[in-house]
């Protein structure tokens, strides 16, 4: 998988990776912990309630902590204005690709030839807003803001970013498909990611099974790798801002590997 620089100063650093889903018994939840510029997979587990869920993420939220999330956190700019004065039976005067999905969408298509779902046309939406209220209720009980990170390279405070497991496999040149299912051969291309992965970060043998049995805990894994890659600063930028921090960003590799 290669080796990430991790530019981020001080003693320790955090990256919670959160692979989210509408079902509680469906999120990956781990703490990777980078002490002397070296990233180890802490904690990994899969959810088992909200409440289970939420106390672990304050337990594991302290300063600085990343926390990056794989759903959207944000809806495409023009449904939203199209929407906001729309009445039952009038037209949408957009394609359907222009008001359902987003600039970082197209970009990360375009970059890596993998497409991310349609927040605005599929069940993906669900799973931002339950992402977005995982993140309202981590605000809320720690009593800090947590605003989405926008200048890679930086570790200050505790933020988040929004991630695409597939995407960071896809610019490894690694299989970012067919890994999911309980088939033998998805369990045999876990594996396969798993023993990639722990090219770059440290993966015990209990977190490493764990992966190769769940998906949800393999993409977690993949979260944290992703926030590697954005404190290394290695990351494809907006090149319009203002209209990121409005829709949202998938903070994906701006360098394009072959397969290992």
């Amino acid at each position: 998988m290669g080796k990430v620089r991790v530019s981020a100063k001080g003693p320790s650093v955090r990256i919670i990776g959160i692979d989210c889903a509408t079902v509680a018994q469906k999120v990956g939840l781990a703490l990777c912990v980078i002490r002397e510029g070296r990233p180890r997979i802490d904690q990994l587990l899969v959810g088992e309630s909200w409440p289970a869920i939420d106390e672990q993420l304050v337990q594991w939220a302290t300063q600085p902590t990343l926390l990056a999330v794989d759903a959207p956190l944000g809806w495409p700019a023009l449904m939203a204005d199209s929407l906001h004065s729309h009445r039952a039976g009038s037209e949408l005067p957009y394609p359907s690709n222009t008001l359902f999905r987003r600039e970082t969408d197209d970009v990360v298509a375009e970059h890596l030839g993998k497409r991310p779902l349609d927040v605005g046309a599929d069940r993906i939406a669900r799973t931002a807003h339950t992402a977005l209220s995982l993140l309202a209720r981590l605000r809320e009980t720690v009593g800090k803001p947590i605003p989405l990170a926008w200048q890679p390279g930086s570790a200050e405070g505790l933020a988040a970013i929004e991630v695409y497991p597939a995407g960071t496999l896809a610019a490894r040149g690694l299989p970012h498909s067919g890994y999911k299912a309980r088939t033998g051969h998805s369990v045999e291309l876990r594996q396969q990611l798993v023993e990639a992965i722990r090219q770059q970060l440290s993966v015990d043998d209990d977190a490493a099974m764990l992966m190769v049995q769940s998906d949800h805990a393999l993409d977690a894994v993949l979260c944290t790798v992703a926030g590697l890659d954005f404190l290394a600063g290695d990351v494809l930028p907006p090149s319009d801002l203002d209209l990121a921090q409005r829709e949202g960003w998938i903070w994906v590799p701006s360098r394009i590997r072959c397969a290992p």
